[in-house]
């Protein structure tokens, strides 16, 4: 890995951020990733997908030989470069645009999917949104169903919509958050909601075993995603990071091989009700 912090620590956007104007711009594309054809044929939703993480996890699924559509909120540039890379790769990608803190969009990109892809095999929960604060009193009514209505009721959401169309052999595959292990003082919000969802995976593998659908989560510790930039102040994106014994930030590149290995039921069939946590050598998270 390569610290993302060193060529230039004080940038920042405007939420919710874009890839191109990241410096050093994230590894995002699983260049030199080889796919072994373990997700062929496969059929994948990806909530978040075109950038950060969500564009790592379609790439690399591409390369393993899925289809897949990708929703999310309107980074039109990012999306299309996303659907580039799985094009490339031979798989069909269909882009969904939209606001999945509401209800019916959530139910609209599981119908669209399966509509165009003929199916849905796998769902990945991954989008998110986050507001710093200095203090718990910053935190408004709205702030605060807003940040649940992004980040875990689109979960459920989503979920409910696909499961009619999941059977034996599906899988649903969460994104969580080393805040959602330990808390953070400054994401008060966020990380009540990624709380949530671990507990959410453990509790749907239970519900969802006898009908062989795995359910798991991936929860990062510190990640180079258009969100940094674009939600943190100047001073935390300089330090952004160097607090894990590695002492730099994953890039999405790192993370996209445990989204293969939870989706792939050659590799990871017996697991269900995980949460992987990849926090840079950090070994007491909660």
């Amino acid at each position: 890995m390569s610290d993302p912090n060193e060529k230039q620590p004080h940038q920042q956007q405007q939420p919710p951020g874009v890839t191109a104007a990241m410096d050093p711009h994230p590894r995002d594309s699983m260049a030199d990733y080889e796919g072994r054809g373990l997700l062929t044929g496969r059929r994948a939703l990806i909530t978040g997908g075109d950038s950060g993480i969500g564009r790592a996890v379609a790439a690399a699924f591409a390369k393993e030989g899925a289809d897949m559509a990708v929703a999310y909120l309107e980074e039109h540039a990012d999306a299309e470069r996303t659907a580039e890379l799985v094009r490339a790769e031979g798989r069909r990608c269909v882009l969904l645009p939209g606001d999945l803190a509401g209800a019916e969009q959530c139910r609209g990109i599981v119908e669209d999917t399966v509509r165009e892809l003929g199916g849905l095999d796998i769902l990945v929960n991954n989008i998110a949104t986050q507001w710093p604060v200095h203090t718990p009193e910053e935190i408004t009514e709205e702030q605060w169903m807003h940040t649940f209505d992004v980040n875990m009721h689109s979960y459920f959401r989503v979920t409910a919509a696909a499961l009619p169309h999941l059977s034996d052999g599906s899988v649903i595959i969460n994104t969580g958050s080393v805040n959602g292990l330990r808390g953070n003082k400054s994401l008060i919000d966020y990380s009540a909601t990624k709380g949530a969802i671990h507990a959410w995976t453990y509790a749907m593998a239970q519900a969802l075993a006898d009908r062989r659908i795995r359910v798991n989560c991936v929860a990062p510790g510190p990640v180079w995603t258009p969100l940094i930039p674009s939600t943190f102040p100047a001073e935390k994106v300089k330090e952004f990071g160097k607090q894990v014994p590695f002492e730099e930030a994953a890039h999405p590149d790192d993370l996209a091989p445990s989204y293969v290995f939870l989706a792939s039921n050659r590799l990871s069939g017996y697991y269900s009700g995980e949460v992987i946590a990849a926090l840079g050598g950090e070994t007491t998270p909660g």
